[in-house]
């Protein structure tokens, strides 16, 4: 299958923390390497099972009636895999992929410079879907509901509108703010699926095959290592597998087993739970220098020199997860288990505030 099209934003236009972070789950040019490890069709991909289940009919069906498939959205954090399963679909489908990002289209005449190379069935894939300009929707709203283009020629009142017809043909899109995409333009998907946080089988599973195809040499329990402290993000998984994989043959053997995988994680600061020096930063703040909070976003983000975003839209999520961290109506509170984590007496004295 031939990938025609690769239009992605450029790293000055993706959003990233101020400093590298090996458990963060943007996109980094490391992680082009991963790209063979990709998963080519369904039967590859290892969980998310509902979703799983919900493209399965949704491929069975367009191909039972000869017809492209309808337009889907995926949504969730980033390092899901979103991106997996655009080519994935277009694999199942036997069609070709053309990729492009949000911020990359600028105009309404890129758009249409795209949308006028495609073919009967293929799929273009829109990265970062809610990054998308008003003008550029404008034009995606009648490509994606009546496959046609409308065209104006001229200015002024010799200026006159020209629709042209669009083979039929599949947007899949992707967001990490499902809530920035526009009413509009959500109605026009058909199919709207949430990636969730792997498991942790899940993602020994991911582990355990990314070593085969990487051909490295690690027993169950240096797998399960590095799977627990990924985050639950096989992007991050895959990241750390690659570092731990560099520290076995320059320190070991090259076997990875639990011993050589903790050694190696614990000197990228990375601790058992996955979490990194910035997420422990944000916490002892909060605990140490105001009590437990609560305590404003601004005021963690200055104490640490760090961006407000970083710590929203980065850090904060998978401390929500672990259940480390309230929001609450006053700013940010940290919880019992966080204090136990860091080995912090936890305060019985003092009320909690109201959550949200």
């Amino acid at each position: 299958m031939n990938f025609l099209y690769n239009h992605r934003m450029t790293d000055a236009q993706s959003p990233k923390p101020s400093r590298e972070r090996p458990v963060d789950p943007e996109s980094k040019p490391d992680d082009r390497v991963d790209t063979a490890l990709r998963p080519q069709k369904l039967d590859d991909l290892i969980g998310q099972q509902q979703v799983k289940e919900n493209l399965a009919i949704l491929l069975a069906a367009a191909r039972g009636r000869g017809e492209s498939l309808d337009h889907v959205l995926f949504y969730g954090p980033p390092g899901l895999g979103k991106t997996t399963l655009a080519h994935v679909l277009a694999n199942e489908m036997g069609v070709n992929i053309k990729i492009t990002s949000g911020p990359a289209i600028e105009r309404a005449g890129d758009l249409a410079a795209i949308l006028t190379n495609l073919r009967a069935g293929d799929i273009l894939f829109i990265d970062e879907i809610h990054r998308l300009g008003r003008a550029v929707e404008e034009v995606l709203y009648p490509a994606m509901e009546d496959f046609a283009l409308d065209i104006v020629i001229g200015k002024g009142p010799s200026a006159r509108s020209i629709r042209l017809k669009l083979p039929r043909f599949t947007v899949v899109s992707a967001t990490t703010r499902l809530a920035l995409v526009t009413a509009p333009l959500r109605a026009r998907f058909g199919a709207v699926y949430r990636l969730d946080y792997y498991d942790e089988p899940a993602m020994r599973a991911i582990v355990r095959r990314a070593t085969d195809m990487m051909k490295v040499e690690a027993d169950a329990e240096g797998i399960a290592e590095v799977a627990r402290r990924a985050r639950g993000t096989p992007r991050i998984a895959l990241r750390l597998l690659r570092r731990v994989r560099d520290f076995a043959q320059v320190r070991g053997d090259g076997k990875i087993n639990r011993q050589m995988a903790a050694s190696a994680l614990d000197l990228m600061q990375v601790d058992p739970l996955g979490l990194d020096d910035v997420d422990r930063r944000v916490l002892k703040t909060i605990i140490e220098k105001y009590n437990g909070g609560p305590v404003g976003l601004n005021t963690i983000a200055a104490a640490i020199s760090e961006e407000a975003d970083t710590i929203m839209d980065v850090v904060e999520p998978y401390l929500l997860q672990l259940g480390f961290l309230d929001r609450t109506s006053q700013g940010r509170v940290a919880t019992r288990p966080a204090y136990e984590h860091l080995g912090i007496p936890y305060p019985e004295n003092g009320e909690q505030p109201r959550l949200l």
